[in-house]
């Protein structure tokens, strides 16, 4: 009888109940979950479960009924709201402007909210990391606001929103940030004071004061943006002044040039004595371009509001063009994007970069309830924590020079490879061949979104590194191993599983940023070590700091800003199923189409770069000695170790492709500058070198198109023109990577 029952319960477990593939995204990232441990718990592959999510396939037994029993368990910790699965009422057409077309929401995602429609996407791209993730409906700023909105009559009563355009939201699905993450102010021309928000929608602003400002954000504005993990904290709402709401509130226009070296106001200054009456606080940057004001939480309450001052040089030219100048709804437009597609800005793209990666995996996360029922603040699994490394416990071989560690190395003492990990992007260029100066053009190729495509997959550290002598090398384990690789030869390596012969004279070493070859032993990152095995060379740490509390700490991290690139290109009309010839064309000009859209691609791009620079910040000023530490040395998030690893991998990555394309058709770079490479042919276009059969380009090596680790166009230069600069500046072999996109070159460059 007892087979009997068995069998039943078998029959029974076939059968559990599910919820559907979003719901349980959703209850996963509620926890904050990764995949990976719900694929460990239920001893099954992370694809496993990522198909389960996705709705590709469905839990068979044993696992089901497991599964079903953890996403039970979920749903009575995180029951769903309507927000959650209301679809949002369809809206005219008319307001949607001819060059901006919103892409179409996966099926899947409609009744999602902004960021589970994101997870959506990235749950599909990471099953198979080169299929695109579906581009997501653009969110409320994602169309540009209507001109009208100024003059709206329902705009002007505090709280009233405008319609929004088609393929757009008015606000979130949260009903407590439903006007959006953020707001630009700005006084209009009959003295009242605005609020421009995401999705055309303006508010009045009754606030006479900074203070006041502040209290009115957080009390009436509805400003804000949801959690991005399960354990983390809701994004404040940002506010942005422009230059007359300076001068309502009593702030200068621009800063002295003692503030803007100071990075602030001066502390007796009549705005900061009025928020101290009001009894709010500043951080310790102060009141400066990125100003955050807060009181003290209380429970998980949280009194906190950003600003933002562009004419302050808050947004840097280099990675926002000319947004600080835009109109008002322009600027929350733009603004909107981002923070809809990246999360809401709090600071430079650089401290966004930065900040992304601690929202994405929050140092600390609620325990299971005790015996009195009371939950506490526990390590989140697969995060940096909430500690910093004790700047005495870094690999001496990691750190920058000046750091405490390396206090007692004498003042001027030099260190070389064989002291320091010195893991960089490529700037390395060669004299062109008698055969390449017969050609006509120089063509450059730029792989899109490097660094990003390197973090992903990426195990990196989490903790703090062993130190081991002779440990015999393992590719899976981060860390930093002195090894000596100059026994490799670039003449003779393995490409897939077969040894090719190439002329390695024309080839950097894959091993040193200006593609030197090594002299003996240096500091390496794992992933430059795990390369010289996969050329067929042996190799033997002599040592190694290595870390054994590891993870894929960026993948996330990755997921989202690919996402956001990929949806932001889409809108620009540079889709990531387009054909070479076709993606070429789209290409041609893209951001003209939207110029406002064309810098939310910049400054995510941006993003990524800072953010990884971030991880290894040096000191800036403030009386800093050598020897000393530095105020980044206090954050979990000072860690030049990842920051390296995702360096040697991103130009590894790079290296790989081009020996795959040198070993298939006999060419050879012949300048590199980090994610660019210049390579000598008889047409400009990369279609005249680039190996494609029947549209299908040459496996493993480069391939045009938009996704992250794919190539487009840089620029197109003549022969002529390399060979001149070259002579002019008596430097044969002076980096035409630099150079290639406009041809203009004012000065040699040293590239430091």
């Amino acid at each position: 009888m007892s087979e009997l029952f068995d069998a039943v319960d078998a029959l029974l477990a076939s059968r559990a109940v599910l919820p559907p593939p979003e719901e349980r995204k959703r209850l996963r990232a509620a926890h904050g979950l990764t995949i990976d441990e719900v694929a460990t718990a239920l001893q099954v592959r992370r694809a496993t479960v990522s198909g389960w999510e996705s709705g590709k396939t469905e839990p068979r037994p044993p696992e089901r009924d497991a599964y079903a029993r953890l996403l039970d368990k979920l749903a009575e910790l995180y029951p769903a709201t309507q927000a959650d699965t209301a679809t949002p009422a369809p809206v005219a057409d008319a307001a949607v402007p001819a060059t901006f077309t919103a892409a179409p929401a996966p099926a899947e995602a409609r009744s999602l909210s902004t960021g589970q429609a994101s997870e959506a996407a990235v749950m599909t791209a990471t099953e198979n990391p080169q299929t695109p993730a579906p581009v997501a409906a653009a969110p409320a700023a994602a169309t540009r606001p209507a001109r009208t909105a100024r003059t709206s009559s329902t705009s002007r009563r505090p709280g009233a929103k405008k319609a929004a355009p088609a393929g757009t939201r008015a606000g979130g699905a949260d009903p407590r940030f439903e006007n959006g993450p953020l707001a630009v102010v700005d006084v209009d021309d009959e003295g009242k004071v605005l609020a421009y928000c995401t999705g055309g929608l303006v508010l009045d602003v009754p606030a006479k004061s900074i203070p006041a400002l502040v209290d009115w954000t957080l009390r009436e504005a509805k400003l804000g943006a949801p959690k991005l993990s399960g354990p983390g904290k809701d994004a404040d709402p940002l506010i942005v002044l422009t230059k007359a709401a300076l001068e309502r509130y009593g702030l200068p226009v621009t800063l002295t040039e003692e503030e803007r070296l100071a990075g602030r106001l001066p502390e007796g200054h009549k705005v900061i004595k009025q928020l101290v009456r009001a009894e709010w606080k500043l951080t310790k940057r102060g009141f400066g371009p990125w100003a955050r004001i807060y009181r003290p939480a209380t429970g998980s309450e949280r009194a906190c509001v950003q600003l933002c001052i562009p004419s302050w040089n808050a947004l840097d030219t280099r990675h926002w063009g000319d947004a600080g100048q835009l109109p008002p709804a322009e600027l929350a437009r733009v603004l909107g994007v981002y923070a809809s597609r990246v999360m809401t800005p709090r600071g430079s793209t650089a401290v966004t970069g930065l900040e992304l990666m601690t929202a994405l995996h929050p140092p600390t996360r609620a325990s299971e309830p005790d015996a009195d029922g009371k939950r506490h603040s526990e390590h989140n699994t697969g995060s940096l924590g909430k500690d910093a490394i004790d700047p005495m416990n870094f690999p001496p071989c990691e750190v920058p020079d000046g750091h405490p560690v390396l206090k007692d190395l004498p003042r001027f003492h030099m260190r070389g490879p064989g002291e320091k990990l010195f893991e960089e992007a490529y700037d390395w260029a060669r004299p062109m061949t008698d055969a390449e100066c017969t050609l006509r053009h120089l063509v450059g190729i730029d792989v899109n979104m490097a660094f990003a495509a390197g973090a992903n997959g990426l195990p990196v550290g989490l903790g703090e590194a062993t130190h081991v002598k002779a440990h015999a090398f393992d590719p899976k384990l981060p860390g930093s191993w002195l090894v000596d690789l100059s026994h490799v030869d670039l003449f003779r390596v393995k490409v897939g599983k077969e040894w090719v012969e190439l002329d390695g004279s024309l080839l950097p070493s894959p091993f040193t940023p200006k593609g030197e070859r090594p002299e003996g032993p240096a500091w390496y990152a794992t992933p430059t070590v795990a390369y010289a095995q996969e050329l067929g060379y042996e190799v033997r740490p002599i040592e190694a700091w290595v870390r054994y509390d590891n993870g894929r700490y960026l993948d996330g991290w990755y997921n989202r800003l690919r996402d956001a690139y990929l949806a932001t290109m889409a809108d620009l009309g540079v889709d990531a199923d387009l054909s070479p010839e076709d993606f070429l064309a789209a290409m041609d000009g893209y951001k003209a189409r939207d110029p406002e859209l064309g810098i939310v691609v910049s400054a995510v791009k941006a993003t990524v770069k800072g953010g990884l620079g971030k991880l290894r910040e040096r000191p800036r000023g403030e009386g800093w000695r050598p020897g000393e530490p530095w105020r980044a040395l206090s954050r979990p998030t000072w860690r030049p170790d990842i920051r390296a690893a995702v360096i040697s991998r991103t130009r590894i990555n790079l290296h790989r492709k081009i020996v795959k394309h040198a070993a298939f058709t006999g060419q050879y770079p012949i300048a590199i500058l980090s994610d660019c490479v210049v390579y000598a042919a008889n047409g400009p276009s990369p279609l005249d070198f680039l190996p494609y059969r029947q549209g299908k380009p040459l496996p493993g090596g480069f391939k045009l198109g938009i996704n992250p680790g794919l190539v487009k166009h840089e620029g197109t230069q003549d022969v002529l023109w390399g060979e001149e600069v070259r002579e002019k500046f008596n430097a044969p072999e002076l980096n035409l990577a630099r150079y290639i996109k406009d041809g203009t070159v004012t000065d040699v460059d040293n590239g430091e």
